[in-house]
């Protein structure tokens, strides 16, 4: 198992998808933080702290590691990877740690960033800023969302196998159907595994008043969730023919 993890993380480092990857999220997080300082006068002190949550690193690592997993049937890896590792259950295994490991530190790199340039315009326009136990306390809770969405798209590319499929499919799922539900009935909508789940662990929900699942509770569901693809993406892997 640790060699099979092993040679996963070493065929992110290597390959320029994910450095481009890192690259995008790192600019899209900057550029919105910057933006949101500039542009508003007035800070309190949950704004400056939700102002670090401006990490987008889960929608790139969710979409990374649904290329980890369907990329190989779309480039016709896989035959080689599975018998290198003829153990299906373990490569997934191995490939769903990796990617929560690299959603991990990719979202270390992004929220360290912005921390550093959003606490540094924050002094300069005499803004409200934030205290290091808060800024540790966002930390964690990106690196978590991270991680557990990395481990989901996994999961997703494995299931659907399509790789166009999958990554437009989640994206609907993410910006359209989730918030739908959410609007008809919050108290189903909140379970949503892409969107609304992973606000129980921020601890709100962008742009309402509404109170998000309590982090327990989130993170609890984000593991169910990810379980109940595994599961499905196992079964569907052992039985599925190479060619």
């Amino acid at each position: 198992m640790s060699m099979l993890l092993r040679a996963e993380l070493l065929k992110l480092r290597t390959t320029r998808t994910f450095v481009a990857l890192v690259g995008s999220a790192l600019g899209l997080s900057l550029l919105s933080v910057v933006l949101v300082v500039l542009l508003n006068d007035s800070f309190t002190e949950t704004d400056s702290r939700e102002l670090f949550t401006s990490d987008f690193s889960p929608l790139f690592i969710l979409v990374l590691g649904i290329m980890g997993l369907a990329g190989e049937w779309r480039h016709r890896t896989i035959t080689g990877t599975i018998l290198a590792a003829p153990d299906r259950l373990r490569l997934l295994s191995a490939k769903v740690l990796a990617y929560a490991a690299a959603g991990a530190l990719l979202s270390a790199i992004v929220t360290v960033s912005i921390m550093v340039v959003g606490s540094l315009l924050l002094s300069i326009g005499d803004k409200t800023t934030v205290g290091i136990a808060d800024l540790a306390d966002v930390l964690w809770r990106n690196l978590l969302i991270a991680a557990l969405l990395g481990a989901l798209g996994v999961c997703v590319g494995g299931l659907l196998r399509n790789q166009i499929v999958a990554i437009v499919g989640v994206l609907v799922l993410w910006f359209a159907v989730e918030p739908i539900v959410y609007g008809l009935d919050p108290d189903v909508g909140k379970y949503a595994p892409i969107g609304y789940a992973p606000n129980g662990i921020l601890g709100f929900i962008p742009f309402t008043e509404d109170k998000p699942l309590d982090e327990v509770t989130a993170i609890l569901v984000m593991l169910g969730w990810i379980g109940l693809f595994f599961a499905l993406t196992a079964q569907t892997l052992r039985s599925r023919d190479l060619v």
